[in-house]
C-alpha cells in the first residue's frame, strides 16, 4: 500500500481527534457521549464539543500560545478529559501528571516538563504546594473548585505565593473556540514513561500518533457501544486507548477514578459497558469472585487484554466475553502490532438479550478490511501473543548487532512508520535518547521479542531495569533514585521477580547503609512517605554490600537469584561481596 493510500486511510476516519469530536457534535449531537459515575454526571458530544471549545478559548485568551505545556494534575477523570481536549484544541500540549507523585518525582516532571499553567484540584495542592520552592519555574495554577455534592467537593488549602492563580470561573467561562488550525504532525501530549537507566522521559507524541494508536483499538466498536474506563488519564491507556477510541467510533466513555475489583460488575451493568480494557493484575482479582450461574449475565462483550494471559478463554467462557484484542501498545510506537481473537461462538458469549455493537460475522470483515488477523482462542495459546503489523509500521525484531533475527530467535523488536507522524516526536529535553532509540533507521522499543515460525509477534520480556505493577510500567532507577533519598542509605538496587499474581512484578530493594542501626521498618516507612503505592518495594533486604563488576556495575542477577532462593526456601550459596 502506497504513502498516500495510507494517509488516506487515516484521513478517512479524521486522522485528528478533534475533528473527530466536531464531527459527532454535528451529526449525533445529542447522544451521551462521557459519563462520570463518580458523580453521576454526563455530557452529551454536542455539550462536551462546547465546554472544550470554551476551555480552548480561554486558554488562548489568558496567553497560552501555540506549543505551550498544560498539565493537568488531578483525581478526577472528567475534569482532566474536559482541560486535554481544550488543550488540543487551543495548539497547545496536554502534559499530564501522576496523581500519585509528590516531592522529588512530582518537582522532577514540572521542572522537566515547564508547563505554564497546571490545572489541579483540592485533594493534591498540598502536594503542588510543597514543591513550590524548588520548582525553577513555577506555572500559572487553576484550582478546580467541584461544586457541593460532589465527591470531591472539599475545602482547599492556600495556594502558595511562588504560583499565579488562574480562576477555575475563567477557565471555563462561555467562549468561542479560537482560530486555531492544527497539523497532524503539531505536537499533542506529553506522557512520562519510565527510563531505564536514568530518570522517566517525557514522550512528545504528534496528532497523528493518536489515530494509528487507536487504529486497531476502535476497530471493534461502533456507535452503541459504551466504553468503560478506569485507567489513569495520565496514562495512553486511559487518555486515548479507551477515551480516545470512543470519541473516534462516536461511542460513550463512561468513567470512574480507579478500578474497584468489588464494584466492577456493577459499573458494567449501570452503563450497559460493551468494552473495557483489562490489565493482567486485573483478571486474577475479578476471577477469585465466587462462580455463579449468572456470570454470563452482563453486557461486557468486547475485551483488550495486555499483555495476554494464558488463561484468557477460561476467563471469557466464564464471563461471557465474545472477542479479545491484544497486541503491543507503547507511549513511543503506539499500537504497531495487534490480533482480534474469538473467544466464544455466536450465542456462547453474551447473551442475545444484552448483546449491543457488531456481529461476530461484522466484526470479522472490518477486521479483515483493516488488516488485523482474526484467531479462534484455540489458536491463542501461546504466551505474549502480540499479532501481526499494522499496515502503518514495518516491524522487526534484531540482534544485538541490530541485524533482524531468524524466526524463533529471540531479539530486540523495533518499528518503523511508513508515513510521517506515527511515532514519538522525540523524548522530551533528551537529545541523546532520541538517538539511540531511532539507531539504524529504527525505532527500538526497549522490549524483547520474537517472531514465530507462524508469522505472528510474541512478547519475550522486558530489556534492561523495567518494572510493571500494577498496571504502571517503571524503572530500577526511579525506585534507588527515591530510595537513595534516605539520609542514611548509601546505595540501593532495586530489581523486579515475578509477582504472586498476573504477569505483573514485585520489587526487591537491596539497601546499604551508612550505619548499621538502619532497620527494614524504616526503610519501608520512608518508602510508605515518600513513593506512591506502585513503586515501594515488596522486599526489602540490609546488606553490607552489592556485588559489582569490575567495572562498578552491580550484579543484579546475583541479587536476583538469592532472593529467588530464599524466597523459595532452596538454599542460596553464601558469597561474599
Amino acid at each position: 500500500m502506497s504513502e498516500h493510500e495510507l494517509t488516506a486511510r487515516l484521513r478517512a476516519e479524521d486522522e485528528l481527534i478533534t475533528d473527530r469530536l466536531r464531527h459527532w457534535a454535528r451529526t449525533t449531537g445529542d447522544r451521551t457521549f462521557l459519563y462520570y459515575g463518580e458523580d453521576d454526571v454526563s455530557f452529551t458530544y454536542a455539550e462536551f464539543d462546547r465546554r472544550t471549545d470554551a476551555i480552548a478559548g480561554n486558554l488562548v485568551g489568558s496567553g497560552v500560545a501555540r506549543g505551550d505545556r498544560v498539565s493537568v494534575f488531578s483525581l478526577n477523570p472528567m475534569i482532566t478529559a474536559l482541560v486535554m481536549v481544550g488543550c488540543w484544541k487551543a495548539g497547545a500540549v496536554y502534559a499530564p501528571v501522576n496523581f500519585s507523585y509528590t516531592g522529588r518525582l512530582l518537582s522532577y516532571q514540572l521542572d522537566d516538563t515547564r508547563p505554564v499553567l497546571i490545572v489541579t484540584d483540592p485533594a493534591l495542592l498540598p502536594a503542588l504546594n510543597a514543591v513550590a520552592d524548588v520548582l525553577e519555574q513555577p506555572p500559572a495554577v487553576a484550582l478546580y473548585t467541584p461544586p457541593e455534592g460532589a465527591h470531591d467537593h472539599a475545602a482547599a488549602p492556600d495556594l502558595h505565593p511562588a504560583f499565579r492563580p488562574v480562576a477555575w470561573g475563567d477557565l471555563v467561562a462561555a467562549a468561542d473556540a479560537p482560530e486555531i488550525t492544527i497539523a497532524f504532525d503539531d505536537p499533542a501530549n506529553v506522557f512520562y514513561t519510565s527510563g531505564t537507566t536514568g530518570p522517566s522521559k517525557g514522550v512528545l507524541q504528534p496528532f497523528r500518533w493518536m489515530a494509528q494508536y487507536t487504529w486497531g483499538l476502535r476497530m471493534p466498536l461502533c456507535e452503541e457501544d459504551v466504553v468503560y474506563n478506569d485507567l489513569p488519564m495520565y496514562h495512553v491507556g486511559g487518555a486515548l486507548a479507551n477515551f480516545g477510541r470512543a470519541l473516534w467510533q462516536g461511542s460513550e466513555v463512561a468513567v470512574w477514578n480507579r478500578f474497584s475489583p468489588t464494584r466492577f460488575w456493577e459499573r458494567i451493568h449501570s452503563r450497559g459497558a460493551t468494552a473495557a480494557i483489562l490489565l493482567d493484575v486485573m483478571i486474577p482479582w475479578l476471577s477469585k469472585a465466587p462462580a455463579s450461574a449468572d456470570d454470563r449475565r452482563n453486557t461486557l462483550n468486547k475485551a483488550y487484554m495486555q499483555p495476554l494471559p494464558l488463561q484468557h478463554n477460561e476467563f471469557c467462557r466464564r464471563f461471557g466475553i465474545d472477542h479479545v484484542g491484544a497486541g503491543f501498545g507503547q507511549t513511543e510506537a503506539g499500537a504497531p502490532l495487534g490480533v482480534l481473537i474469538e473467544e466464544t461462538a455466536p450465542g456462547e458469549g453474551t447473551p442475545a438479550d444484552l448483546s449491543r455493537g457488531h456481529s461476530h460475522s461484522a466484526l470479522a470483515e472490518i477486521a479483515a478490511a483493516k488488516g488485523v488477523p482474526v484467531l479462534q482462542a484455540s489458536e491463542a495459546g501461546r504466551k505474549g501473543l502480540m499479532g501481526r503489523p499494522s499496515p502503518f509500521f514495518d516491524v522487526t525484531v534484531r540482534n544485538e548487532r541490530d541485524e533482524e533475527c531468524e524466526p524463533e530467535e529471540p531479539g530486540h523488536l523495533a518499528v518503523r512508520p511508513k508515513v510521517p507522524g506515527l511515532l514519538l516526536e522525540s523524548y522530551l529535553n533528551k537529545p541523546e535518547a532520541t538517538v539511540t532509540a531511532t539507531r539504524n533507521l529504527w525505532f527500538h522499543t526497549g522490549d524483547a521479542a520474537v517472531v514465530g515460525e507462524d508469522g505472528l509477534f510474541y512478547f519475550v520480556d522486558r530489556l534492561g531495569d523495567r518494572i510493571r505493577v500494577r498496571g504502571e510500567n517503571l524503572s530500577s532507577f526511579q525506585v534507588e533514585d527515591m530510595l537513595n533519598q534516605h539520609p542514611v542509605i548509601r546505595m540501593s538496587a532495586a530489581f523486579p521477580i515475578p509477582g504472586a499474581e498476573g504477569d505483573e512484578d514485585d520489587i526487591v530493594a537491596y539497601v546499604v547503609p551508612t550505619k548499621e542501626s538502619l532497620t527494614v521498618d524504616e526503610v519501608v516507612q520512608f518508602a510508605e512517605d515518600t513513593m506512591p503505592k506502585y513503586m515501594r518495594p515488596r522486599y526489602v533486604r540490609i546488606v553490607d554490600d552489592i556485588p559489582r563488576t569490575p567495572t562498578n556495575k552491580v550484579e543484579k542477577y546475583r541479587l536476583r537469584q538469592r532472593i529467588l532462593a530464599e524466597l523459595t526456601g532452596a538454599e542460596a550459596e553464601v558469597e561474599r561481596w
